[in-house]
């Protein structure tokens, strides 16, 4: 390093695919980055939030043992930087005692600097601020004569790092972030990040992992920002890169002049790569050799076996049948061409003997009663057997194919068809199921290893959905029209977006679905300072806090037609789809008090539902939901749906709504209920 400032700079951005608890692994990944940043000529090589720790690491970085581990591999990786490029790395880091989310700066043989998240987020399934300590305000950091400022992922959600980094002499602003995925969350990035370039007059670095963490999606992403507000740089999505950008100090002022340009797939693109990811990475990182599913000839484990191909390898993928009395000759020929166009092994095993053995041993308990559901659920609960058997045999993992459509409503079968470990399709509604698996055909990402073509046949995608339980079962023998229950389901599921402008908004943890917003309080005592009053910095800076508002119904009144107008005035053909916004974030339930609903569970486990609604599959989801916070990921399936009918909603009355808004909203919530009531249970328990 050397005081003199600089007048270029060449950076490496290395979005990268940590594992959560892999200390070494992590810190060899810096190493081999760092060799490639080396070769492309790099002087610095920038690495996401607690990157060596992987990301989130919850309880695990609470342990001494895994501190000491991860404070070894820094200080290593430090001794590393005597000569080539120097690092700016993630760790957790203890000092004095205190634990916090530290960013590292590693150069010249030694550690050259520390700084520390300073605001920590405590909501969806994030909950930072029960491991860590806040930093203080953080001043820039020096390498080459050029000022580093380091606002770390949610320090940019608001304005005051940003503006300590500005006002202590930062020119270049670098945010290495663990920001999870949800539609259009390249977009509200851009946004957030525009504004903190506007109001700092600094160009800005966005840095983001890749990769799945069980239920959680990174999806990389990241981006430049020049501080004339240009876009400079856009890193690719869901890849893993090691990408050199060239800075120029021009008038006093630096700017990208030279950076990879990625183009970036859109929404259904996507929403798509986002499963595969998830999927391949539980796999994956928890060290399965593969996976097994039952294969029906319908659409959803269609589009399973398809995902699970793209993200494995059609070596890694088994496929069962498992037909019965009631499997038809069409599902039969369906999934044999399904296997074959993906390539994967595929084995029929009848249930017949298995489902009659057990209404054998059922006869003297059932003796004058009649046949109905429970019947059909042995079946279900046959296969989930057959497949349990063959994942402990063979080390595949079982995948979960049900979409989250049947998920909300019950229409499912607990312990048969919901078993698994990981559902790739469990954030998407039926007719988003539909529209991915049309996508699937005609298009594949680039890191698939799936064949290209049609995979689903046009016929399983065309033909009536049926669990084929019974003689000539029909999903809509039970259920509304699938767009019809998407519409509901989005309605009362879903947050509501319309808010006024300039809200900073994020999702609060737990069951429910209706979005709150939420206003960012200023820091108490906290005023626009000058460069004097900011000095010194230290951990007494007091923390911010935030404030939940009334929900806004406006949207929900939207989708159903209007204030006033109660869903059921309207024809079947008059409701709209409403399925383009899909990855929407999860909060509780709000009640008039500003209570929240919650039933008790551990928000982080994710693997189950209250009793009523039905309970959700036992399985990780690989999605991530938008709210409206900054790195808002959808907790698992039990926050994923709302409790439909349940807890207590609240009017925003600074929401537009018109008269009798207020009657529709209660209208459709007793309407799904008095629904929901009449449907057969397949999976009450």
């Amino acid at each position: 390093m050397n005081a003199r400032p600089a007048d270029s700079l060449k950076i490496a951005l290395a979005q990268l695919n940590p594992t959560v608890g892999d200390v070494t692994g992590n810190a060899e990944k810096v190493r081999r980055a760092r060799d490639e940043a080396a070769r492309l000529g790099a002087e610095i090589v920038a690495f996401p939030e607690l990157f060596i720790a992987g990301y989130p690491p919850e309880d695990l970085v609470l342990k001494p043992a895994f501190q000491a581990a991860c404070r070894s591999a820094v200080e290593a990786l430090a001794r590393e930087t005597k000569t080539g490029p120097a690092l700016l790395v993630g760790t957790p880091w203890v000092e004095d005692g205190k634990l916090y989310n530290a960013y590292a700066h590693l150069a010249g043989g030694v550690i050259a600097a520390l700084r520390y998240k300073v605001d920590l987020p405590n909501y969806g399934v994030f909950d930072e601020k029960r491991v860590f300590t806040p930093g203080p305000m953080p001043g820039p950091i020096l390498f080459n004569g050029v000022r580093l400022g380091i606002p770390i992922c949610e320090d940019i959600w608001g304005s005051e790092v940003v503006e300590c980094v500005s006002e202590t002499g930062g020119e270049i602003l670098l945010v290495p972030n663990g920001s999870p995925y949800w539609r259009g969350k390249t977009e509200h990035r851009l946004n957030i990040a525009v504004a903190r370039v506007v109001e700092s007059g600094l160009p800005l670095i966005y840095l983001n992992m890749v990769g799945g963490q069980d239920e959680l999606i990174f999806d990389g992403a990241s981006f430049i920002i020049n501080a004339d507000r240009n876009l400079a740089a856009q890193l690719p999505t869901f890849r893993e890169t090691v990408a050199l950008t060239e800075w120029k100090r021009e008038a006093g002022t630096w700017r990208c002049v030279a950076g990879p340009m990625t183009r970036q797939d859109e929404n259904d693109k996507t929403d798509y790569g986002a499963c595969v990811l998830g999927l391949a990475d539980y796999v994956n990182k928890n060290g399965f050799k593969g996976v097994v599913f039952g294969l029906s000839g319908g659409i959803d484990s269609a589009l399973c076996a398809a995902m699970a191909v793209d993200a494995l390898g059609p070596e890694r993928v088994r496929a069962v049948m498992m037909p019965y009395r009631f499997t038809s000759q069409d599902s039969l020929d369906d999934a044999a061409k399904i296997a074959k166009a993906l390539g994967i092994r595929y084995d029929i095993l009848p249930i017949e003997k298995a489902v009659l053995g057990v209404e054998e041993a059922l006869a003297p308990v059932f003796a004058g009663t009649k046949r109905d559901v429970t019947e059909e659920n042995i079946q279900a609960r046959a296969r989930g057997i057959i497949l349990m058997a063959i994942s402990n045999k063979f080390g595949l993992m079982v995948v979960t194919t049900g979409n989250k459509s049947e998920m909300s409503v019950g229409y499912a079968t607990l312990y048969g068809d919901m078993n698994g470990g990981f559902n790739p399709i469990k954030d998407l509604y039926k007719t988003e199921v539909f529209r991915l698996s049309r996508l699937r055909n005609a298009w594949k990402p680039e890191t698939a290893l799936g064949p290209d073509g049609e995979v689903i046949p046009e016929n399983v995608i065309t033909k009536p959905p049926t669990a084929e339980l019974r003689e000539n079962q029909k999903d809509q023998d039970s259920l509304p029209p699938y767009d019809m229950l998407d519409t509901i389901l989005e309605a009362l599921v879903e947050p509501l977006t319309a808010r006024p402008v300039g809200r900073h908004r994020h999702p609060v943890a737990g069951h429910g679905s209706v979005g709150a917003a939420v206003d960012v309080v200023p820091r108490p005592g906290h005023h626009p300072l000058d460069h004097a009053d900011r000095l010194p910095l230290g951990p007494g800076v007091p923390p911010g806090g935030r404030r939940v508002h009334h929900h806004d119904v406006a949207h929900l009144h939207r989708a159903l037609g209007g204030p006033g107008q109660a869903p059921d005035q309207r024809g079947d053909d008059e409701v709209a789809l409403g399925v383009g916004r899909l990855h929407r974030g999860t909060v509780d339930p709000v009640g008039a008090d500003g209570g929240r609903q919650g039933d008790g569970q551990d928000r982080r486990a994710g693997h189950q539902d209250p009793p009523d609604p039905p309970q959700a599959a036992h399985a990780g989801s690989a999605l991530a939901r938008p709210g409206a916070g900054p790195d808002t990921p959808e907790p698992p399936s039990s926050r994923g749906r709302g409790r439909l009918g349940h807890g207590a909603w609240t009017h925003d009355p600074t929401a537009p709504s018109g008269a009798g808004g207020g009657q529709a909203f209660a209208s459709v919530l007793s309407r799904f209920s008095r629904m929901r009531a009449a449907l057969p249970r397949r999976s009450r328990r």
